[in-house]
Parts: structure tokens; sequence; C-alpha cells
């Protein structure tokens, strides 16, 4: 009677070896076992538990820009806005608070003029308009060309000379050109600020468009004042 053929006995914890192919080490825990390749046998496969040699962990690489620069992210950016709109907002402040406080003096005085029967003296409207309403136009007119005077020098003029401000210094962020053969010019920073700030300020929404657009921008993260102008926010050491 023929004896049925007889096979070796499977290595404990882990599935029989294919055909032809090896068991792991006794007492080795399979899930760490490998077969060196350059002594597997024609024809062997993996076992299916087998995951691979083991990957690096750690976080992934930064993006970087065409220079090989870390790209700023939007945290930081939007630190570095906040920081500068505040110093703005203190300037402007202390320029015209003294300006608006004597119009409010002026205005509180003739509205709470009394007569001699005790009744209060109804200003005159041609008077009123060209004693208080004229110079409270005339204000912000100069308001706002002073403050674009003054945005002009901070955010072109000061930031051509080394690609930062104040905030982008604090927050170690540097302007830089997309193009890593140019350098940052006059042109490429008033062009930053003409859809940053003049259109951002003209145009209904614009400003949020304009910083959020970081957000899905690939593979440089600009925002929409960066591609206007040829240009990419980098992290730098100071």
């Amino acid at each position: 009677m023929t004896q049925p053929p007889t096979y070796p006995t499977p290595p404990a914890g882990g599935p029989p070896p294919a055909a032809g192919g090896v068991a792991p080490p006794p007492g080795q825990n399979p899930q760490g076992y490998a077969v060196p390749p350059q002594y597997a046998p024609p024809g062997y496969a993996p076992p299916h538990w087998y995951a691979g040699p083991p990957r690096p962990v750690g976080p992934p690489p930064p993006t970087l820009s065409p220079a090989g620069q870390p790209l700023a992210s939007f945290g930081d950016r939007l630190l570095a806005w906040l920081i500068d709109t505040a110093l703005a907002t203190v300037v402007a402040l202390v320029l015209f608070m003294p300006i608006f406080v004597v119009l409010w003096w002026r205005m509180f005085t003739e509205m709470t003029q009394i007569n001699p029967d005790g009744t209060l003296v109804e200003p005159d409207p041609g008077t009123f308009f060209v004693s208080f309403f004229l110079p409270i136009l005339l204000l912000q007119f100069g308001l706002f060309v002073v403050l674009l005077g003054l945005y002009w020098l901070y955010h072109v003029e000061y930031l051509k000379r080394g690609g930062q401000t104040l905030g982008k210094k604090i927050m170690k962020l540097r302007v830089v050109p997309l193009d890593p053969t140019r350098t940052l010019d006059r042109r490429m920073a008033g062009r930053r600020w003409l859809v940053q700030h003049l259109a951002s300020s003209l145009v209904p929404g614009m400003s949020y468009a304009d910083g959020f657009w970081q957000l899905w921008d690939k593979p440089w993260q600009q925002c929409l004042h960066d591609k206007f102008a040829g240009t990419v926010v980098v992290k730098v050491a100071s």
C-alpha cells in the first residue's frame, strides 16, 4: 500500500513556507524575519505577512522655492501681516488723532451754544457745512493721500532693500523673486503693493481672496499679489 508523502512541519507562529522555500529560524518572530535576497531560491515569494524593510518615520520634507529655500507657512505670513497692520494703525492714530479731537471739540461747542433766553442756538446750515463737514471731508482725503504715501514707502521702498518689512523680519520671512536669477526691485515690490493694499481696499472681498489663495496654490504657495509681482515668500534664518 502506497504511503502518503510527508511534508516538513511548519514553523510555530507562522504559515508554512512556499514550495522550495525556506522557513524562518526557530524562536524568531516571523513578522521581523526576511530572507536575504541573495539566498532566496528561484521562484521564492515573501510571505504575505512580510511588510518589507522598515521605513523612516518623520515629518515630510518642506516645500522649497526655486532657489531651494523653505516656503513660508500661512500662519507665519498672517502674523507678519498683523504686525505690519498694527504698526500702520499706530502711526495713523499718532498723526491724525489730534486733528479729529480738535474737530470734535469744535463741533461740540458750536452745537451747544445757548441763547440769552436759555434755548440752543440753531447753527446756520451753510456756516455749519463750511466750518465742520468740509474740513472733515478734506481731512479724510488728506488722510488717504498720506497713508498711500506711507504705505508706498514702507511696503515698496523699504521692502525692496532687503525683502523684509518689520513684521516679516520678526517672523523671519523674506520676499524673493520667483526667478532665482533676479533680484527684488521697485517694480516687483510696487506690483505687490498695488494688489495687496490698493486693489484689496477698493474691490470687495479681494483682500480675503488674496490672503487665502496661498492655502491651495501649488507648488509655490503664492498669494495673488505674489503671482502678479512674480515673487515668493520664504523662511530665513534671520
